[in-house]
């Protein structure tokens, strides 16, 4: 997955949950990745809601063409990304009441690991540190 961008990545997942995300109200696409490349991925939705005090189950969702521009955002969106190559992509989504619109957001999450860095570390100097760690 390495060669492949991950633009290119991001296109499969969304293509791949197309029949999830059809029908869904509202939920969270989210993709975890190492390395730019994504290892997993996968939908979280609400299947009910709460109305007048009762449960209801959820009635429209996504409609394909919104499913379509909701892959997209989602690539789009990547050019807001820095510099990370480690971490999760959460893509937020909703349908408005009566299938009058939908919304979405995107929030990243950079991850690191202090064992990656150990040869970093080693050569770090708290004495050549502007920073005073000691109080």
């Amino acid at each position: 997955m390495k060669e492949i961008s991950l633009a290119r990545q991001i296109d499969f997942v969304f293509r791949q949950l197309e029949n999830e995300l059809t029908g869904a109200c509202a939920g969270t696409v989210l993709l975890q990745i190492r390395n730019n490349a994504i290892g997993k991925f996968g939908v979280k939705h609400h299947p009910i809601y709460l109305k007048n005090n009762e449960i209801e189950a959820e009635q429209v969702g996504l409609t394909k063409d919104q499913v379509e521009s909701f892959r997209g955002l989602a690539i789009e969106a990547l050019k807001l990304k820095r510099n990370w190559t480690h971490g999760e992509i959460l893509y937020d989504f909703s349908v408005k009441p009566n299938r009058k619109g939908w919304s979405a957001s995107v929030l990243y999450e950079s991850n690191y690991n202090m064992s990656t860095w150990n040869n970093s570390m080693t050569s770090f100097s708290p004495r050549k540190s502007l920073i005073d760690y000691s109080s």
